[in-house]
């Protein structure tokens, strides 16, 4: 599990991208940034929370450690020593894995 200084405000999930690495026939490797990017991320950190009409905290639908679904193009890329990660809504999230 990663340990990262990223606290996400709101509703927002902070996740990493799930390495893998991919081996074709003939034992040719092909690296990671040469593939098209992953949507399977595994949640890092949770925000603080968002709050109903009635001002109680509405309960996340993740927890660290799970492997989830994105959108392709939703959230925002940061990279953080080296390692990349995105902040994405909740509502971003379009499936846990597993």
């Amino acid at each position: 599990m990663a340990d990262v200084n990223i606290k996400p405000l709101g509703d927002r999930v902070l996740v990493e991208i799930c390495e893998n690495t991919e081996e074709m026939k003939g034992g040719i490797l092909i690296p990671d940034t040469a593939k098209e990017k992953p949507q399977e991320y595994r949640v890092v950190a949770l925000g603080t929370g968002k709050n109903d009409e009635k001002g109680e905290k509405i309960p996340f639908d993740v927890k660290v450690g799970d492997i989830v679904l994105t959108s392709r193009y939703g959230g925002t890329e940061v990279k953080v020593d080296g390692k990349e990660y995105k902040v994405v809504n909740q509502d971003d999230i379009l499936a846990i894995v597993g």
